[in-house]
């Protein structure tokens, strides 16, 4: 019962925490209408892949990462310039008279290595899965146990592949009712990232992060 209830809240959270827009599952959706479903689930793998290795770090190591603030500054900074080249890309797509995809990734880049990239940037992962971690160990449902983490991993990424799934045949179904004019996509997708990116560059410049106390055993 107790394994049950660690795999239902990890997939819970992880698959509510991947809903909200981001440009992992933007990037998912673009390559599942420009591309396919098959490159999408790719990326979406490697995005997941990432994703569990952080969360795997952020159950052994967490101080050691945690004092290391310049590297997440650094990545910060980076996934606002990628943020950027998203958006460029999609509007230039859309601008474009003939169909054509976003050309940051429409290219010879291997979409599970792209997605194991892009999700190496994102640093939110860490603080977030902490977060949580911390929650769960706190209401005693996360043992410290290898079972238990393995568990916990293994439904933190079901949990993302299906929110993921959403956003890939979500697309889909979208450029569908839009009969195909796959440049209004493009467009909409564009401001997204524009959104994110502006949002991104607010966090990184107005917001200090929070201090974080690492729980001993």
């Amino acid at each position: 019962m107790k394994l049950i209830k660690i795999f239902f809240w990890g997939l819970l959270i992880s698959f509510l925490g991947t809903l909200p827009f981001s440009p992992l599952n933007i990037t998912a959706m673009q390559l599942s209408v420009h591309d396919s479903v098959a490159h999408a689930m790719y990326f979406s793998l490697g995005t997941l892949l990432t994703e569990i290795i952080y969360v795997r770090i952020s159950l052994a190591g967490i101080h050691w990462i945690i004092q290391r603030k310049i590297i997440f500054k650094w990545m910060e900074w980076i996934t606002l310039l990628l943020i950027i080249a998203l958006a460029a890309g999609s509007f230039y797509a859309a601008s474009g008279t003939h169909e054509t995809g976003n050309v940051l990734l429409y290219s010879s880049i291997n979409p599970f290595l792209l997605g194991m990239f892009m999700s190496a940037i994102t640093v939110m992962h860490i603080p977030f899965w902490f977060g949580w971690s911390t929650i769960l160990f706190t209401k005693k449902i996360l043992h410290p146990t290898n079972l238990f983490y393995n568990i916990y991993i293994v439904a933190i990424g079901a949990g993302t592949f299906l929110a993921n799934c959403i956003f890939i045949f979500g697309g889909l179904y979208i450029i569908k009712k839009l009969n195909n004019n796959q440049h209004i996509l493009n467009l909409i997708l564009g401001w997204v990232f524009v959104l994110t990116a502006i949002i991104q560059f607010t966090k990184i410049v107005w917001f200090k992060p929070k201090e974080v106390t690492v729980w001993k055993e």
